[in-house]
């Protein structure tokens, strides 16, 4: 089992309440589970309402296959919202040491 985790963390300039936050969050949160069906949430700075981090989850039984859906969930994170993205970091998991 391959489990796969990408961190995103945008900056939101001009955001000066936790509802504009929120708005940004579950609208991005939704299309990446809609579009490449990964767990999402927020994980970091929840009382910041300048900063939003979030991570996303897949499992697959193939490498490949995870990097390929991060890759491509990176692109949607990146257009599909105004903030700017400051950070983004992958890290790749395995159940079996030999298979990563």
């Amino acid at each position: 089992m391959i489990i796969g985790v990408l961190t995103l963390e945008f900056r939101l300039r001009g955001n000066d309440s936790l509802k504009g936050k929120r708005k940004v969050a579950l609208s991005l949160k939704q299309k990446l589970r809609n579009k490449f069906n990964l767990a999402a949430a927020e994980i970091e700075a929840q009382d910041d309402p300048q900063r939003l981090v979030l991570a996303a989850a897949t499992v697959s039984n193939e490498t490949r296959k995870v990097e390929s859906v991060l890759s491509k969930a990176l692109g949607l994170a990146e257009a599909a919202t105004p903030a700017e993205l400051v950070h983004c970091g992958t890290e790749i998991f395995s159940s079996d040491p030999e298979r990563t």
